[in-house]
């Protein structure tokens, strides 16, 4: 049986792999697309927003409304996208770890 102290230096051991396993997540880039590449939003897997590629035909006034719908589902699809990179990377990074059954850890 394990004693306090190595209890305690397994926790200490597990909470610093999560931090760096989420300050790497700021380095994942993914990106979401909408309107068949007309808008295209580049995203961290932490769901920072660090660039956007606007097609010159949408900036059109008469496109105001189908611009302001392409960018919300653009925004939505790098947001699942980076859902989904922070998952996978996370379950990556503790797939070795000693969890009890059924603990979940707070990405």
């Amino acid at each position: 049986m394990k004693s306090l102290e190595d209890i305690m230096a397994m926790a200490q051991n597990v909470q610093a792999e999560l931090t760096k396993a989420q300050a790497n997540l700021d380095t994942i880039e993914v990106e979401g697309a909408s309107g068949g590449g007309l808008i295209k939003i580049r995203a961290t897997a932490k769901g920072r927003i660090i660039g956007m590629d606007i097609d010159d035909s949408l900036l059109n006034p008469g496109e105001k409304g189908v611009l302001e719908d392409l960018l919300a589902a653009a925004f939505n699809d790098a947001r699942a996208k980076a859902d989904a990179a922070s998952q996978e990377a996370m379950s990556k990074m503790t797939a070795g770890m000693p969890l009890p059954p059924g603990f979940k850890l707070p990405f």
